[in-house]
């Protein structure tokens, strides 16, 4: 429980010091937590920060995409 309030407390602060690029989704605590283990671990990309930079542009455009379907459809 230590674990997921400082992931919480980590992500409200990242929010109110830093506003997102209008183009991505903030971070959240399971990016955060992504990239932290990343730190720990070696990962597979070779760029950490620039891999979430672009999931979650494409967080961003799959979000937009479903609310102007969900609106067009009318539900």
């Amino acid at each position: 429980m230590l674990a997921a309030a400082f992931l919480a407390v980590t992500a409200a602060t990242e929010r109110a010091r830093r506003p997102e690029p209008d183009d991505q989704i903030p971070l959240t605590r399971n990016e955060i937590s992504r990239l932290l283990s990343m730190i720990i671990q070696p990962a597979r990309h070779a760029d950490p920060l620039r891999w979430s930079a672009w999931r979650r542009r494409h967080q961003y455009r799959a979000r937009t995409s479903h609310y102007q379907r969900q609106a067009a459809t009318g539900q």
